[in-house]
Order: C-alpha cells, then structure tokens, then sequence
C-alpha cells in the first residue's frame, strides 16, 4: 500500500508562518526519506493556525527541496480561481519537477463564507456560481489540449508552458456526494477526506459505479486521507492529539485559534469536557496506527492511504510519520549528496 502526506501547515505555538513554511520542507523532506509516495499541500485561508494559504506557492519550493516524492495541492480550490490560471501555474511547476506534479481540486471554500466572499474577484454576487463541473472541464480542456474547436479560449490551449514533466496528475478531492459522482463521470483519481466525514464508505461506492474509464485515469484510483498521530505509546499519542481537540472544539463554536501548546490544551481540555470525538482518529504507536491505516484502507477498498495531523511540535509531527513508515515497511531512501543538481535545487532550503 502507498502511504502519503497531507500538510496543513501549522503555525506552532508562538510562532509564525515563516517557522511553518520551514518546517514542511523539512517535513517533506522527511517524508521522501521515510518512503511516502506523494506529499500534498492544503489551502486553507483567514486561520491564525494554518500557514498554508497558497499551495501554488508552496508546491514548487518544496519539489526543489525533494527529488522523488510527488508533489501537489489537497487541494486547490477551484471555485476561487480561473481554469486558465491555474492550468498554467501547474504546467509551470510541472516543468519544474517533471513528472512529479499532482492537481488535486476542491469545491470548498476552506474558510468560512466571509472570507470566501473576500476572496472572490467579483462581489456583485454574495454566493459563488455553482459550476464547479464546468471549471474543471475546462481546466482538463487546457492541459489536455482537448477543449472544443468552437470554444473560444481554444487557441490558448497552445500558450500553456512546455516543459518535459507535462501536465499535472489531477485529482478530485472531497467529503461528499457530488465530488465522488463528478470524479467517476469525469474518470479522474479520487481522494476522500475521511478526516473531514468519516462516515464517507458510500462515496467510494458511488464513485465506483460512475466511473468511467479516460485515457488519465483507466479505472478506478482511491485515495482516503486520515487523521493520524504516532508517538511511542498511545498515552503520548493521546497527548499530542490534545492541541487539535481543542481546536476543532473553537471552530464548532465559530472561533479560531492558533495552535496551542500540549500543556495549554490538556489545560482546557480538563477545564471543558468534550463528548468523544465523532472524527475518525487513529493513534497510538506505529504498528497501533499502521493496524488502523491498514484497516481503513480494507474499509474503503484504497490502494493509497494519506495521513494528517496538526502538532505544535515538529519533532513529535517528523516523528509520528517516521514510526508509521517504519510500521508499514516503507522502503526508506537516502539523498545522493553528491549530485550537483541536487545540491544547486536545495540551495537557500538548508
């Protein structure tokens, strides 16, 4: 089974955006060595705890700090942007890591509608135009060349960048009825947020029965994303959870907050009980967590698991990743340091 990474991002308790961005290199970094498969950055907006606000942005630094691994967006989320925009950005960073780019794109607007309005071009309207099958129509239409003669941006499917690595493996991403329909009918990869909806079992039903094979995608790929922490024993994996818990429990409530430390949120959790967590969590040790994974993916049928979670310590986040690879026998790689391209891609990186 491929494992892979879904990064947020998160801003450590009193840090900043740029301590984040730091360490998902490093992370990523991290994750090539321990063996995962693909390493995908999230987009969220307006959150004092999450840096990740433009993993367009993000993609490319953290394909030239890695050499193997797969890079992509989890996901882009198209109703904010242009199909033409985001077409070239992705065969721009497909030039950049040939053959290593991935496009996966949501429909949500990973905020709240206040900011969702915000960042909306065009505020004659309070709500976005639901055509969300149409943009990624034409989005596939520009990377693949296969818009129709009489559309008229068809002459701009020639304008995209070249490069050896090509367009980008696009995938749909989603926690709900639509998303699974459109990526069978459109024959694309599919990723399912388990840790968002953990009750989506039927998704990858209905995905399989509207898939129809493409020439991208000959049949059906699942992807299932899961919130997942590894420590050294389940008492510690419990305790490295406490940060999300209190969280997620702000949000319901309309409030975000940063990430706070272990000891803030063991705090608040003793001072607020919370009913048991509704949400798929998986933790304990590795070979605990590597039981789980191995059990959703037999869930849902996935050939690929994605793992996620939100520390505010790195080295506990680096390490949670590194005993589940471990557990899972993912086959570890070592840099060639001796590679001068490698060593001219990860100048300014260190």
């Amino acid at each position: 089974m491929r494992l892979s990474v879904l990064d947020q991002s998160p801003i450590p308790a009193g840090g900043t955006a740029a301590d984040a961005i730091r360490n998902t290199i490093d992370l990523a970094r991290a994750a090539e060595r321990f063996g995962y498969h693909r390493y995908w950055l999230a987009e969220h907006h307006a959150s004092p705890a999450l840096a990740g606000v433009a993993p367009e942005a993000l993609i490319g630094p953290v394909a030239l700090a890695t050499e193997r691994i797969r890079v992509g967006s989890g996901g882009i989320m198209l109703p904010h942007y242009s199909p033409f925009k985001v077409a070239e950005t992705f065969r721009l960073l497909g030039a950049m890591a040939p053959g290593r780019i991935d496009l996966g794109l949501g429909r949500a607007p990973g905020s709240d509608q206040r900011t969702a309005y915000a960042l909306q071009r065009d505020r004659s309207k309070r709500m976005l135009v639901n055509d969300f099958p149409e943009q990624v129509a034409e989005l596939l239409g520009y990377l693949e060349g296969t818009l129709p003669d009489d559309h008229l941006f068809k002459p701009l499917e020639a304008t995209m960048p070249q490069g050896a690595g090509g367009s980008p493996e696009v995938w749909m991403l989603g926690s709900s009825t639509d998303s699974a329909v459109w990526a069978g009918q459109m024959g694309l990869p599919y990723c399912i947020a388990d840790f968002i909806n953990s009750e989506a079992l039927p998704l990858a039903n209905l995905y399989r029965q509207h898939f129809t094979p493409s020439t991208r995608c000959p049949e059906p790929q699942l992807t299932v994303a899961v919130w997942a922490i590894a420590a050294e024993d389940r008492a510690e994996a419990e305790r490295l959870a406490a940060p999300a818990r209190m969280m997620f429990a702000h949000l319901v409530r309309g409030s975000l907050i940063p990430v706070p430390t272990v000891a803030e949120a063991e705090a608040w959790l003793a001072a607020n009980p919370l009913p048991p967590a509704r949400r798929r969590t998986l933790l304990g040790s590795g070979a605990e967590v590597a039981e789980e994974v191995k059990a959703v993916a037999d869930l849902y049928g996935a050939g690929e698991m994605m793992l996620v979670n939100i520390l505010p310590e790195h080295a506990a986040r680096v390490r949670s990743y590194e005993l589940v690879a471990q557990a899972m026998g993912l086959a570890r790689h070592t840099r060639d340091s001796g590679d001068p391209a490698s060593s001219s891609r990860l100048r300014g990186f260190a």
